[in-house]
C-alpha cells in the first residue's frame, strides 16, 4: 500500500512523523497533537478505500464502535478527522511490541500468559458488554508490553451484536 502521507505532512492539528504499521483497513502512523501536546496514532484508510462507500462504512463504524469502548485494555479513540481525501481515526498511541512480536522470541512465561490471557479477557468482556464483537482478534492486534500491560487494538472488523445478545 503506497502512502500519500510523509513525515512533517499535517491532518488537522496532528503532525505526522513516521509510519508504525500497515494493515487491510489502513496504515497507521505516530503523529504528534499539537493542541494537546501528546503523542498519537492515526489510522489513515488509503485512498483506493475512500472511494468505497462499504469501506469507508467500515471505517466509520470502527470508530464509532470503539468510542463506546472505555477500558484500560482497550486503545482509546480521540477522534476522527477527515482532511481533503484523507479520512483517519486518531487513537492512544500504545508503544511496546505486539504479542506477535513477543511470542516470536517464543514462548512467554506460565504466569505471564495468565496476566495476558486475562487482560484480554477483560478487554473482549467490556465489548461484549456494550454489545461488541472484535472478529479480528490475533497475536498481530494485541499489544503486549514486557511490563505486563495488554491493549487490544484494531476493531476494524467489529461488528455491533444484537442488544438482546450482550450480557
Amino acid at each position: 500500500m503506497s502512502s500519500p502521507l510523509l513525515p512533517g505532512q499535517r491532518i488537522g492539528p496532528y503532525e505526522i512523523s513516521a509510519q508504525i504499521g500497515e494493515g487491510g483497513m489502513g496504515e497507521v502512523w505516530r503523529a504528534t497533537d499539537s493542541r494537546l501536546k501528546r503523542e498519537v496514532a492515526i489510522k489513515v484508510l488509503p485512498a483506493a478505500f475512500v472511494a468505497d462507500k462499504e469501506r469507508l462504512a467500515r471505517f466509520e463504524r470502527e470508530a464509532q464502535l470503539l468510542a463506546q469502548l472505555n477500558h484500560p485494555n482497550i486503545a482509546q479513540i480521540y477522534g476522527l478527522e477527515t482532511s481533503g481525501d484523507t479520512h483517519a481515526l486518531v487513537m492512544e498511541l500504545v508503544d511496546g511490541p505486539t504479542l506477535a512480536e513477543r511470542l516470536a522470541q517464543g514462548a512467554l512465561p506460565f504466569d505471564e500468559s495468565l496476566l495476558v490471557a486475562r487482560q484480554i479477557a477483560e478487554a473482549l468482556e467490556e465489548a461484549h458488554e456494550k454489545g461488541i464483537v472484535h472478529r479480528d482478534l490475533k497475536p498481530q492486534n494485541v499489544k503486549a508490553s514486557i511490563e505486563g500491560r495488554v491493549k487490544v487494538l484494531d476493531f476494524g472488523l467489529a461488528k455491533a451484536m444484537d442488544p438482546a445478545g450482550a450480557r
